[in-house]
């Protein structure tokens, strides 16, 4: 090779290592948060009048909200396995709070959203609860994250539960209240705490995946005076109520939280404790906005916010009284709506997208937005399109699944609940937003049933082995459901 066409070569290639060079320190960080229980009673999602959210308000001002983003799955577990896998609970059979997904041969060396970006060159962080459950030991921990922070969780609790005891085994984690305390006690504190200071200490140059899990609003949801004093102590805080809200309700609706420790509205009422856990879940939220709130001022005092995507999502919603009960467990809108904010490069400001979303389709979304090589094994699709443009369309509704058979399908307007007996519900979301008048049998919806009908899953996998807890199977030939392997609820049983 002569000298002028060898210099020229290494010129091209010194020229091509330092573009690359480039595209790697430009490459997006991703600030992940995840909020435990937390519904759409946030002030960008407007699920609640009186709710204070400060810091999300603020992040969605620059950023894009999705008002109509939906679990794949109403539990913790199902949900961030499905979430973090890239795959629906209906092909992973993880509907349960057990089994850790690692403990399924099928899913054994499943390839998660943090490992991706990982493999691709990121650093990744974690801190509190982004799994459901602890990985193991160092090695376990060392293959899903690189650095591990504090757990995070309830943190400082009263000397003895502030409520009277509870149904259906008085659960240790039933309880909620303002006790003395300090904010720099709890959990979700220490966790924004050890994250502002890995913010603060990151090496430029080297991109990032720090993933951040708030343990509150989840029961206990116990807060200081400060964040209960936001809030009214009067019926103003309640969420609409209707005694017979479940008049037009099958049956097998029931079933999805049979014997759970989530009191129902009536045990609520009856004890006056209502209106103390509407307050406690709200004092709850705004606390955990302002550990957000100080996130963001340390990701933004460290002079990277420009090149980092933020995104907030929720697990799963959380029941306050709607449909008769408290907790999560159901099909309908107040345990599948979630918080689904972006922000950052690629991401268009101020904007409010209503098509629906899934929290399936959080890993290709982030890969797409940071330039990672597409996956062709996952099951949800990036909203990238939206995120330039929340008018862009979406060729399909988001769909939850709750144990083999139960399935909702959410689409921009209209909610359509299947479960395991056949029986069903419809409900047209803007004339009816507390979805109180089941449309399924008018003759008049026949056209939008039918198109509903067409998205439940096509694949349907039984239970996962090692299956446990919130577990439901229903044998149609006996028209039974078995609760947790342990309760079979006949069609006559009365409802406990």
């Amino acid at each position: 090779m002569n000298v002028p066409i060898q210099s020229a070569c290494l010129a091209a290639l010194l020229g091509a290592a330092l573009c690359a060079s480039a595209a790697g320190a430009a490459r997006p960080n991703v600030l992940f948060i995840a909020i435990d229980d937390q519904n759409d009673w946030v002030g960008p999602l407007g699920g609640h009048p009186l709710v204070k959210t400060p810091h999300l308000d603020r992040l969605a001002q620059r950023g894009t909200t999705f008002l109509n983003a939906h679990v794949q799955a109403p539990l913790c577990n199902p949900s961030r396995t499905s979430l973090l896998l890239g795959l629906r609970a209906t092909t992973t059979g993880v509907y349960g709070l057990a089994p850790w997904f690692r403990n399924v041969d099928a899913l054994r060396d499943r390839v998660t959203l943090p490992q991706h970006f990982k493999a691709h060159g990121y650093t990744t962080y974690t801190t509190g609860k982004i799994f459901h459950g602890n990985p193991g030991g160092p090695a376990k921990r060392a293959a899903e994250f690189d650095v591990w922070g504090p757990a995070g969780g309830i943190g400082v609790k009263p000397p003895q539960k502030l409520i009277p005891p509870t149904p259906m085994g008085n659960h240790p984690l039933m309880d909620w209240g303002c006790f003395p305390h300090r904010d720099e006690e709890k959990g979700d504190w220490q966790i924004t705490t050890w994250a502002a200071e890995r913010l603060r200490a990151m090496p430029r140059g080297q991109p990032f995946f720090l993933a951040v899990g708030y343990f509150l609003p989840h029961v206990p949801c116990y807060a200081t005076q400060k964040w209960f004093d936001l809030y009214p102590d009067d019926d103003s805080v309640l969420p609409p109520l209707r005694d017979n809200d479940r008049a037009d309700v099958p049956r097998a609706a029931w079933y999805l939280h049979w014997d759970l420790p989530e009191p129902r509205l009536a045990w609520m009422r009856e004890n006056g404790q209502l209106r103390n856990l509407v307050r406690s879940y709200l004092a709850c939220t705004s606390f955990v906005d302002a550990q957000i709130g100080r996130l963001l001022e340390a990701l933004d005092a460290a002079g990277l916010a420009e090149n980092t995507v933020v995104v907030v999502w929720g697990d799963h919603g959380y029941h306050l009284g709607e449909k008769a009960i408290t907790g999560k467990n159901t099909l309908w809108e107040r345990a599948t709506r979630v918080p689904l904010i972006f922000a950052g490069p690629g991401v268009v400001r101020g904007a409010r997208c209503t098509r629906p979303a899934e929290l399936l389709d959080l890993y290709p979304t982030l890969a797409d937005l940071c330039g990672l090589p597409p996956r062709a094994d996952l099951e949800g699709v990036s909203l990238r399109a939206q995120l330039a443009d929340a008018d862009a369309p979406r060729a399909r509704p988001a769909v939850t699944s709750h144990n083999p058979g139960n399935h909702a399908v959410r689409s921009e307007r209209y909610r359509y609940i299947r479960y395991a007996d056949s029986s069903e519900e419809f409900y047209d979301l803007r004339a009816d937003p507390n979805e109180w008048t089941n449309l399924s049998g008018d003759p008049a919806y026949a056209a939008q049933l039918a198109e509903h009908r067409r998205w439940l899953p096509a694949r349907d996998a039984p239970h996962a082995p090692g299956s446990a807890h919130r577990i439901l199977t229903y044998d149609a030939s006996a028209d039974q459901a078995v609760w947790e392997e342990r309760i079979t609820i006949r069609r006559g049983d009365p409802v406990p």
